[in-house]
């Protein structure tokens, strides 16, 4: 995944300065402030930093030299009071999105403190006078308040920042379609057009020669690589054939080269439509649509053009999400079943994926070998785009991913155990009320907030369950 560009920010007043205060502020705000820039980079951001700025001219020449540098957001940091009307013409003008990191040196400011410690940290302020202009001016900010040895703040200002990068990356997302989309399934179905004036998602459909050629073409070289690969990343189930898997593969880098070709971030197949003589594959490239996912490219099943695109923009910042499915609750259990035919993001599985080869029974194309795993434990958040009468919606709810301790039952299948905030009853009854679709993302490491953020800068109402 690109590494994410921030380009740091921080705020002073000038009168400081002229009173000989900064003298003495500076050598303990600045180190301070080097300090910040290292833990952001620490969480994997390259931070572009830039001298402390006071007046206009300084918060114009900052953002026009973060624009040209091409970072993906900007945080700012208030050292001290700065007053707002200096910086936010500049930063209210700017396509980048802000976000606000608000925290102070001093972790104890009690009584027992000494009062010259006001002189470092007083810039939350600031900070207020700031967040009310971009408020007032129609500027999407996040905000990330804390202490740096005694939260997470650094942590969630990251998280903001990659949530910048997945909303920007959705408008340049190229989704390639193969067999179009599953008859008579109507949630996901946008418009071509619509998803380019929308959200500027171009869908690219697969031509059955180019598919097929593609496919004719791949060399023993890269098909024995493969192979190889594939033994040694997923156990065998049920023993697996050279010969079905060499079948397996021939398809899949058909598909891997045609994105290539095409230069897609995503893709989409109908697998009603696999077969030589309607798309050009042969076999339904399910292990293809995991290692996609695993290389940060989306993808949603049966045709959707639109989950693919959200789950493709989504792992731009997040390497954490994939395309999941609510399959079946366990109403005694109160958890919800993650499921689908054989399409996961393998990095999110508890331990080794397996593989074997099925029946395919659902149309003319070869049978495959399939990938199946379980979605690790933890805390993830679920997302559902939708599209009611008004208009695009996000759905958004924190779960916790279940351990799920012995599954021998579930070898054979794409699983997960999620178990949202409110009952299962409860949450089926309100994300149906909203209306949204059966196709849905699931992201780990990113919190509600943050997508909240994402939803603000591509200007979706969103809903937080």
């Amino acid at each position: 995944m690109k590494k994410i560009k921030i380009g740091f920010l921080p705020l002073y007043i000038k009168l400081y300065d002229d009173i000989g205060n900064g003298a003495k502020a500076r050598p303990r705000l600045e180190p301070f402030c080097e300090k910040l820039a290292c833990l952001m980079e620490k969480e994997g951001a390259e931070v572009v930093r830039n001298p402390f700025c006071r007046i206009k001219p300084e918060f114009e020449a900052a953002v026009k030299r973060f624009e040209e540098e091409g970072v993906d957001c900007i945080v700012t940091w208030h050292a001290a009071y700065s007053p707002s009307l200096e910086c936010a013409d500049a930063l209210a003008g700017t396509a980048l999105p802000v976000i606000v990191l608000d925290t102070t040196e001093t972790y104890d400011f009690g009584p027992t403190q000494d009062a010259g410690e006001i002189s470092y940290c007083h810039g939350i302020h600031g900070v207020m006078d700031m967040c009310n202009l971009l408020s007032r001016m129609g500027k999407p900010y996040a905000i990330a308040a804390g202490h740096i040895s005694d939260s997470d703040v650094i942590e969630r200002v990251v998280g903001f920042a990659r949530a910048a990068v997945a909303a920007k990356a959705f408008s340049s997302v190229r989704v390639g379609s193969i067999g179009g989309s599953f008859d008579g399934m109507g949630d996901f179905i946008v418009t071509d057009e619509e998803l380019a004036e929308r959200f500027g998602v171009k869908v690219v459909y697969a031509d059955r020669d180019e598919l097929a050629a593609l496919r004719n073409e791949v060399s023993e070289e890269e098909l024995a690589a493969e192979i190889a690969a594939d033994r040694e990343n997923f156990y065998e189930i049920e023993p697996v054939d050279d010969l079905d898997l060499e079948n397996t593969e021939r398809n899949c880098l058909a598909v891997r080269h045609w994105m290539e070709r095409h230069d897609l971030n995503a893709f989409t197949a109908n697998f009603r439509e696999i077969g030589d003589d309607r798309c050009g594959l042969t076999v339904m490239p399910f292990i293809e649509a995991c290692k996609a996912l695993s290389r940060g490219q989306g993808y949603a099943g049966e045709g959707d053009a639109l989950t693919a695109a959200l789950v493709g923009s989504l792992l731009c910042g997040f390497p954490g999400s994939s395309f999941v499915e609510i399959f079946c609750p366990d109403w005694k259990g109160g958890s919800l079943l993650l499921s689908h035919m054989g399409e996961f993001n393998p990095n999110l599985t508890d331990g080794k994926p397996g593989m074997k080869k099925i029946n395919f029974v659902f149309g003319s194309a070869d049978d495959p070998v399939v990938a199946y795993g379980r979605y690790m434990s933890g805390e993830a958040t679920f997302l559902n785009l939708y599209r009611d009468g008004e208009g695009f919606r996000l759905l958004i709810s924190q779960v916790e991913m279940l351990d799920a301790g012995e599954d021998k039952n579930f070898e054979t299948r794409v699983r997960g155990w999620m178990k949202p905030s409110l009952p299962i009853a409860e949450f089926l009854e309100t994300i149906s009320s909203f209306g949204v679709t059966h196709h849905s993302a699931l992201v780990y490491g990113a919190t509600p907030e943050q997508l909240a953020f994402f939803a603000e800068l591509l200007d979706l109402p969103c809903e937080i369950v």
